[in-house]
């Protein structure tokens, strides 16, 4: 359907619905694949254990240290001096103190144990270490 002005032109207009489509469903993808991304920052290599027992992932902050000496809390990678405001924060948002700590088995004990007090220390109900099942 062709639209004419009074003087007898043509009339175009530009449809925003098509690129508005677009837009949406690229803003969903992004939303969707997100979390995926941030899930694996940093690479950490678990020591193994034949005890191991496998925990339940709701509301646990976890902890990982990398060989490289960088951190994350959460998925979000903090320097080790910034590691008692983040815990601070986090603990300030969440009913459940549960920290679990994942350590590459190349990491330092002192760091680990420095991780463990920092969360002891701000109210942490349960420690926990993870560690990768033997086969």
């Amino acid at each position: 359907m062709r639209l004419h002005n009074k003087k007898g032109g043509i009339i175009a207009e530009i449809n925003m619905i098509p690129l508005i489509d677009v837009s949406l469903i690229l803003l969903i993808i992004f939303m969707v694949i997100t979390p995926f991304l941030v899930q694996s920052q940093i690479l950490v290599t678990l020591p193994k254990a034949s005890t191991g027992t496998k925990g339940g992932d709701e509301n646990v902050l976890k902890v990982q240290l990398a060989a490289d000496g960088a951190m994350t809390v959460d998925g979000r990678r903090v320097k080790f001096g910034g590691l008692e405001k983040e815990l601070r924060l986090r603990f300030g948002r969440s009913y459940k103190k549960t920290v679990l700590v994942e350590a590459d088995k190349a990491v330092p004990v002192e760091r680990v144990v420095a991780v463990f007090d920092t969360a002891k220390k701000l109210g942490a109900g349960k420690i926990g270490i993870a560690v990768k099942a033997e086969d």
